[in-house]
């Protein structure tokens, strides 16, 4: 006769349970990990959804806040989107609150919905400036007790800390740089648990063989740095100066969709401390010359598209 599941957890000696429950552990906070550095399918980097977001965070303001769909359509298509596609990722950025359908001077449309503006200015703000943690700055450190009936509002919290660059201690203790700190108390306010957490700032952190070995306990500096090398194939070859507006356009999307989720995966942190290949400062320039080279060039093709609307 099987002995039933909890019987074999009452006869269980303690290591083993401890060892068992530290596996789950283990297994929740690399599901988190992996999570924040890849999106559902609907919008991960090159998707439709992530294309149309990217269009819309780097001109539709500029635009007046408002497209018309045939020219937003264009612009899908100029970054290799169907019609199809386009449709059904409009749907789903207007469940967002990204997007709201407007009618204006007869012709249809898009404007930017109530949040968004705020929204895409924080993301301005993580995309487009570079942080770099200096060794003497303090690390906020996040520590919560969240009950076992309340797992999946656990399993947010902890994707959205990973999610904007957050290492793990511990499956309750998560550590990032001071500047994130802002950040961290919005996601705890926004979840609803700012009264089962408590933040602390300290100027110094003491771990076992050091700091370089501990960073690399607390992220998943490979996966980081997959994605820097990524970037890096993509776009280090981009000869900028021989591009039409057109093709400006399409590559500067393509490339700022790709470099977006960097800055929310990589934290930031001292060179001293992480691996001596690490390519982080080597996309941070490439992002900038790209930026300098392409930017207004796309924006050239922006124009001349709505214009035509």
């Amino acid at each position: 006769m099987c002995p039933e599941p909890f019987d074999e957890l009452r006869t269980a000696p303690f290591d083993e349970l401890r060892m068992r429950a530290e596996s789950v552990e283990g297994h929740a906070l690399r599901q988190a990990r992996r999570a924040s550095l890849s999106d559902d399918a609907e919008s991960r980097s090159g998707s439709a959804t992530s294309l149309l977001r990217t269009i819309v965070g780097c001109y539709l303001r500029q635009c007046g806040g408002w497209i018309a769909v045939s020219a937003l359509t264009e612009l899908m298509a100029t970054v290799g989107v169907s019609q199809t596609r386009t449709r059904t990722a409009i749907l789903r950025v207007r469940g967002k609150g990204l997007l709201a359908a407007e009618v204006r001077d007869g012709s249809a449309g898009y404007a930017l919905g109530p949040t968004a503006i705020a929204a895409l200015e924080r993301g301005d703000r993580r995309i487009y400036t570079a942080r770099q943690m200096d060794p003497s700055d303090r690390w906020c450190l996040i520590s919560y007790s969240i009950p076992e009936s309340q797992r999946q509002l656990r399993h947010q919290l902890r994707r959205r800390l990973a999610g904007i660059g957050c290492g793990t201690v511990s499956a309750a203790l998560w550590i990032c740089p001071e500047y994130l700190a802002a950040e961290v108390e919005e996601i705890l306010s926004d979840l609803g648990v700012r009264t089962s957490a408590a933040i602390f700032l300290a100027d110094e952190t003491r771990a076992d063989g050091g700091l370089e070995r501990a960073v690399g306990q607390w992220w998943d500096l490979p996966a980081i740095a997959a994605r820097h090398q990524s970037f890096l194939s993509a776009y280090g070859s981009v000869a900028a100066s021989d591009l039409t507006p057109r093709q400006a356009f399409a590559t500067w999307i393509g490339c700022v969709d790709a470099w977006r989720v960097i800055p929310y995966a990589d934290p930031g942190l001292p060179a001293a401390w992480l691996p001596a290949d690490w390519p982080g400062n080597l996309t941070v320039r490439l992002f900038a010359d790209l930026r300098e080279q392409l930017e207004q060039l796309s924006g050239r093709y922006v124009h001349q598209v709505t214009r035509r609307s």
